[in-house]
């Protein structure tokens, strides 16, 4: 039996390009779809915006489906994140429909929505890519890359080069900055005088966790106390 709420989406996205993620859009996805118009509000009582979420994490879905049928083994792992990154706009396919997500969760309502949806996707690559990180890292490491994605998304949208060509290019300067930034933190670390003067921060630093630490929490994250 078929998901119902895929094939909502599907309705809506031959709509999206004229409505947006719009009630008139769910209208017609309900219209042009098998699914009973109750089913469909219990299924997305926010309507358009549950699709449109629903949309974005297909495309997460999709990405991680390619991502795993690359040979990544040769790959620095800086390219490993740009290659996760640009299939991750590969798959989104449609960039109307990108273009009218991002109005949508520009709202000030839906913002948290978009937000989370960015480090959904961060989180999703990191993950793949094997990261094991379980402390303050596991926190700079998906907002860094939550950074990168989204400017990204933005550039990508409004990029006319053939093959997106000049998106690829721009990704590969964002993350040559975020590795710029992981080695003055390291250089930070073997200088002694500098390492004395950041102690206090990252004692600091040490005593938080990531929530794959405490999965039965509802927290995003956690504080150990410190020992006497």
């Amino acid at each position: 039996m078929s998901d119902p709420k895929a094939q909502l989406l599907d309705a809506a996205l031959l709509n999206v390009p004229f409505d947006g993620w719009s009630e008139a859009t769910f209208n017609a996805a309900i219209r042009d779809s098998d699914v009973e118009p109750t089913v469909a509000r219990a299924i997305c009582p926010r309507g358009a915006v549950d699709l449109a979420v629903a949309y974005h994490k297909r495309g997460d879905a999709q990405m991680l489906a390619a991502l795993k049928a690359e040979d990544l083994k040769e790959m620095r792992f800086r390219d490993r994140i740009a290659r996760a990154v640009r299939l991750r706009l590969e798959v989104a396919g449609d960039k109307e429909a990108v273009r009218r997500g991002t109005t949508l969760f520009a709202l000030p309502q839906y913002a948290p929505d978009g937000a989370k949806l960015i480090w959904g996707t961060a989180d999703e690559i990191w993950q793949a890519l094997g990261d094991t990180s379980d402390d303050v890292n596991w926190y700079t490491k998906r907002a860094t890359l939550s950074g990168v994605y989204s400017a990204t998304v933005l550039y990508w949208l409004g990029d006319n080069s053939e093959d997106h060509a000049a998106t690829w290019a721009f990704l590969d300067r964002r993350i040559d900055n975020v590795m710029q930034i992981e080695k003055l933190k390291a250089q930070v670390r073997d200088n002694p005088a500098l390492s004395k003067l950041m102690a206090g921060p990252n004692w600091l630093a040490s005593k938080i966790k990531a929530p794959t630490r405490f999965p039965k929490t509802d927290f995003p994250g956690s504080w150990t106390a410190p020992r006497d």
